[in-house]
């Protein structure tokens, strides 16, 4: 029977050396975890709830920004020496990109775009985008999931656009916002067509997961 406590142990130590920004002891307990378990299992079962604990625990105010961003560039480099970019593993997953919508504030992007590299996960990184440009891009990469980040109204409200036009030209994505105006108005996501909204980065692997997996 595997031992809990080492693992609640396990999670503690990894968790506390991430905070700590203590790359050495992250990535001994990395390696050390669970080592008889394949690669992509190590990171489900240590990283990706390691950082889903690190976004609600932000979200609670009792860490800051700068450790959830940096604690989320350590797990992605840890699984980049893992899997590398080209690694066919990576490569399981539909077409996905992830984009700022009309604002200029790139924290809740990097901090998604990074949960999800450590997750496993590959995709394109839009940056900033209008509604045009991100439709084309959205279209000519042929993207079938696509994440946006808004943190004002006016651009959460535009992803209705962004859904119209892909429908217009017979493009099916599945689109899943983020942002302040979505926490603020559970509705709201709803409304501008998107097919589902998470309040913290560590969620977003999770429901990329469940998406594919309905489809």
């Amino acid at each position: 029977m595997p031992d809990n406590s080492s693992a609640t142990t396990s999670m503690e130590t990894f968790l506390h050396a991430l905070l700590a920004l203590d790359r050495v002891t992250a990535d001994r307990i990395f390696r050390e975890t669970d080592a008889h378990l394949p690669q992509v299992a190590r990171i489900e079962q240590l990283i990706v709830p390691a950082l889903a604990h690190i976004g609600a625990s932000w979200e609670a105010g009792e860490v800051s920004l700068a450790q959830v961003y940096m604690s989320g560039r350590l797990c992605e480099e840890m699984v980049d020496r893992l899997l590398p970019p080209a690694d066919p593993r990576r490569t399981d997953y539909p077409p996905m990109a992830i984009a700022v919508l009309e604002d200029y504030h790139f924290l809740g992007l990097r901090l998604v775009y990074s949960a999800l590299r450590a997750g496993g996960f590959s995709l394109l990184n839009y940056g900033r985008c209008d509604v045009e440009h991100l439709v084309q891009q959205v279209i000519a990469d042929r993207i079938r999931f696509l994440l946006i980040s808004t943190l004002m109204l006016p651009s959460a409200l535009r992803v209705k656009q962004v859904r119209a036009a892909l429908h217009a030209a017979g493009h099916a994505v599945t689109i899943i916002v983020g942002g302040a105006p979505y926490r603020f108005d559970p509705d709201l996501a709803h409304e501008v067509g998107a097919d589902a909204t998470g309040a913290s980065a560590g969620e977003a692997a999770v429901i990329l997961r469940r998406l594919i997996a309905e489809e």
